[in-house]
């Protein structure tokens, strides 16, 4: 654990983005496919059980989330994408909010990529590295639930994924990661104190 990510704080929840914080400072958007592990994963980064709220339905969160971590740096839960059972209508608003949120915010510095290792590089997956790629934002994927699966499968996985990701044009790397058995924190930390400005001795 370390110290800035244990004072994060929820800031506010917004569905348009003109209610979104101003746009300075740094921040890091967290994203995945609905059930990836997206809420565990931050409440594990965070060192809180309850920071963001997890659920076993899929699609749980509907806004931009963000968490404070200061008065510069934040973090921004996405909207999980990809669940079917949501209305088309409702899909097309949260791609919506995904799609201007993506284009416009200033203050964006990398993507934290959640994917469920038992299920990695869906098509949705490769639309946002797709999309990161046109953009050139880095991104670096936590396979999920690495717990689920023994070492050997997990580590075959990882290495299948960081191939898949060198043929990109920005930086894309990608680890293991368990939420609930708190491994993968640390090279985590780093990634995201490197995006957020943050003296790894914090």
């Amino acid at each position: 654990m370390r110290v800035p990510y244990q004072n994060m704080k929820f800031m506010l929840s917004v569905v348009q983005m003109k209610d979104a914080p101003d746009d300075e400072g740094w921040e890091v958007a967290f994203a995945g496919r609905s059930n990836a592990g997206k809420s565990s994963g931050l409440n594990a980064l965070a060192s809180q059980n309850n920071l963001a709220r997890t659920s076993k339905t899929p699609g749980r969160t509907r806004e931009l989330n963000y968490f404070e971590l200061d008065g510069q740096r934040r973090i921004v839960d996405l909207p999980g994408y990809g669940y079917a059972k949501v209305s088309r209508q409702r899909q097309n608003q949260w791609r919506g909010l995904l799609d201007e949120f993506l284009q416009t915010r200033q203050s964006l510095q990398g993507i934290l990529l959640f994917m469920d290792i038992r299920h990695p590089m869906t098509d949705f997956d490769q639309r946002l590295v797709d999309w990161c790629e046109y953009r050139q934002f880095p991104v670096h994927v936590l396979l999920t639930k690495s717990d689920k699966l023994g070492y050997g499968k997990a580590k075959s996985t990882l290495l299948k994924v960081q191939h898949s990701l060198k043929t990109t044009r920005m930086p894309a790397t990608a680890q293991l990661f368990s939420a609930f058995k708190k491994t993968g924190l640390e090279e985590a930390y780093d990634v995201l104190d490197s995006w957020l400005h943050i003296n790894a001795k914090n």
